[in-house]
């Protein structure tokens, strides 16, 4: 089966093809790919962002696939698409539909978060899975954007799942039993009722929830082993002083945690969860009454808790990539986060191309 990535190719066409005028309809035929694999620049369409949609120049190659694909010689019979979530009420989602159904695909949308599969880490993305007419799914499609997988219900994706794809979410099976028996210390009874930072009643509630699921992982099972020179990732004393009340703040029991953004490392405000390494330590200890307190006192009681940032080994842990997975040695630490905000979630992926092609 022949891919095509639409990031790759449009963007590394001149390395490749030694070309620096883009791609020709010619140069896509002689291709004959089967698949289209498409992550077009978010910016357009995020929240915080420009939300120019369509009138974003960042947004070409994405047009220009729509463009040709009604004209390729070969027809690919599958597509699929993921973005922020924001894309689906977009002109550019729009036009995909219409391209789509212009070219006879079936097709199905998702707003799917890694935490489907057991990963303790929020990543909602909107995903489209397209397959070329006659063929159909194996699943039961519908205009409406689905918030599952179509195959398993949600309570139950983990434990219903073929066995091999579990083998991909590690650990085995004695540690999982060891893990029924484990919360997150951090929304443990005794801090119901403590609004420790500034949260919001709500947002307590949802943390427990999901710390109390226990068909998710715990973060435990994606941090690094023995990891050298931590303190290279502890979060500086003008930052915790600062951050302090609005920090995601997880420990290593807990089963969830926040996007991690390109930011991350770099900027601390929504950025991604960070790690209390301090297991001794409660959080309620340190917050109460943290506001008398003078700037000494506050940073007295903010280093009790050992707060680091995850490392980029442990993010790619939580994406999914593989143990052997690594980075060019000249890549700084700053361009690593980088990399992983703007990546995927392997596991999630790796299913829906599962689904979609069977």
């Amino acid at each position: 089966m022949r891919l095509l990535d639409e990031f790759t190719t449009l963007s590394g066409y001149k390395l490749n093809l030694g070309k620096s005028e883009g791609m020709a309809l010619d140069d896509f035929n002689k291709l004959e790919f089967d698949m289209i694999l498409m992550s077009p620049p978010c910016q357009p369409f995020t929240r915080i962002g420009s939300q120019k949609d369509v009138l974003d120049p960042r947004t070409k190659s994405f047009l220009y696939i729509l463009e040709i694909l009604p004209r390729l010689s070969k027809t690919p019979k599958y597509i699929l698409l993921e973005n922020v979530k924001g894309f689906e009420t977009s002109v550019a989602s729009d036009k995909l539909i219409q391209t789509l159904e212009s070219c006879r695909y079936t097709y199905q949308a998702f707003l799917l978060s890694p935490t489907l599969l057991g990963v303790p880490n929020s990543r909602l993305r909107y995903f489209l899975l397209a397959k070329l007419q006659p063929d159909t799914f194996c699943f039961q499609t519908s205009h409406q954007i689905l918030k599952h997988f179509p195959d398993h219900d949600d309570a139950d994706l983990r434990s219903r799942d073929g066995s091999s794809f579990n083998q991909m979410l590690s650990t085995d099976s004695n540690k999982k039993e060891q893990n029924k028996s484990e919360y997150c210390a951090e929304n443990g009874k005794s801090q119901v009722n403590l609004l420790y930072k500034l949260e919001t009643s709500e947002h307590q509630k949802q943390k427990q929830i999901q710390d109390n699921n226990l068909s998710i992982q715990l973060i435990q099972d994606f941090l690094e082993e023995g990891l050298q020179n931590p303190s290279l990732y502890f979060i500086p004393p003008k930052s915790l002083l600062r951050y302090a009340l609005i920090l995601d703040i997880v420990g290593q029991t807990c089963r969830r945690s926040v996007c991690f953004t390109k930011g991350y490392g770099h900027y601390v405000e929504g950025t991604g969860s960070v790690l209390k390494t301090a297991s001794d330590v409660e959080l309620s200890e340190v917050f109460q009454s943290f506001q008398a307190l003078s700037e000494d006192e506050k940073l007295n009681q903010l280093s009790k808790l050992k707060l680091r940032y995850f490392t980029p080994r442990e993010i790619a842990n939580l994406h999914g990539f593989p143990s052997e997975f690594s980075f060019p040695e000249k890549t700084s630490l700053r361009q690593r986060y980088r990399l992983l905000g703007n990546s995927l979630n392997i596991h999630v992926v790796a299913k829906l191309i599962r689904l979609m092609v069977e």
